[in-house]
């Protein structure tokens, strides 16, 4: 139990840095990107890309990857989420879709149907493990994760807070209006933003290739997995994606040990019992409070049988 306990928390550096540019597009720009999980993908595969023609390290390859994400980002951010905004709710959530069926498509058609992985391109690593007392046993790729995700989220904090950029990312995510009245270009912000959450994306898919295997329709599953983890840890809170991939990993981990069909299932359990606990205390929070909630229905049932009480009595007179 300790064992899958531990193993949940390294997962959750993956999920972190997966859900950190889902939840610095939705808190910046207010935009949801539902091919958000299908570009991870697309970001794994440039790096494998690069390693089986350029025959260098997958380390190596993601120094020009993630330049390359970032440049993606930025285009889809000016040419296509800008204007596909402006249209409403829907017209940004068909468009991403459709934006991932594309992508799908065609990394399926580029790089075939058959499941691909980064681990035979990293030695020993994938699979060289820590031994620690009790018989528990640590993968060192899944420790190098957790500390990336670590390093990316205080990279992206001392950013936020000590920077002209980062200044600006807060005021145009607070008020874009006011920010632009006071100087800020809020486009150029929100490019920089979809440029950040694109390379963040990249080297996640990275991660994900070199410890599992993976094919041209493995996004959609990582999008709900980023999603989830948005969700858990709080829409648009940079140290909660860390928090909810803790949870969803420490979930999941310990319902594998139950069955292997558990370990998705128990992270969506959980996800829907927090979806479920925010959404009746922001009830509660519209109707008078917890208290006021939890006593409203019994209350509800005394006036209605006093009113019952009060038409029979009438009626009787």
């Amino acid at each position: 139990m300790l064992d899958a306990f531990i193993q949940g928390i390294l997962l959750g550096g993956y999920y972190a840095i997966l859900a950190a540019g889902l939840s610095l597009m939705f808190g910046v720009v207010r935009f949801i990107n539902l091919a958000h999980g299908d570009l991870a993908i697309f970001g794994a595969y440039l790096v494998l890309f690069a390693v089986e023609i350029l025959g260098i390290s997958p380390w190596v390859a993601l120094i020009g990857v993630l330049p390359a994400m970032a440049a993606l980002g930025w285009i889809l951010q000016a040419g296509l989420f800008a204007r596909t905004a402006r249209g409403g709710v829907l017209l940004p959530l068909l468009t991403t879709f459709g934006l991932g069926a594309m992508l799908q498509n065609g990394m399926f058609g580029l790089f075939g149907p058959d499941t691909q992985s980064l681990g035979n391109h990293i030695g020993s690593l994938s699979w060289a493990s820590w031994q620690l007392p009790f018989g528990i046993s640590v993968g060192k790729l899944p420790v190098i994760t957790f500390g990336v995700a670590v390093a990316v989220l205080v990279a992206l904090q001392l950013t936020l807070s000590f920077t002209k950029l980062g200044r600006a990312i807060r005021a145009t995510s607070s008020d874009p209006e006011a920010a632009e009245l006071c100087g800020i270009d809020a486009r150029f912000v929100h490019r920089a933003a979809a440029a950040i959450a694109l390379a963040l994306a990249g080297l996640a898919g990275a991660f994900l290739a070199m410890r599992a295997l993976i094919t041209p329709y493995a996004g959609p599953a990582q999008l709900i997995f980023a999603f989830e983890a948005v969700v858990i840890g709080g829409i648009g809170s940079l140290w909660g994606t860390l928090v909810g991939g803790i949870v969803l990993g420490v979930a999941q981990s310990l319902g594998a040990t139950v069955s292997a069909q558990w370990f998705q299932l128990s992270g969506h359990l959980v996800f829907l019992a927090v979806l479920a606990s925010r959404l009746f205390l922001a009830h509660a929070a519209r109707h008078g409070g917890l208290r006021v909630s939890l006593g409203g229905r019994g209350r509800s049932r005394t006036a209605a049988r006093m009113r019952l009480a009060e038409q029979s009595g009438e009626s009787q007179t």
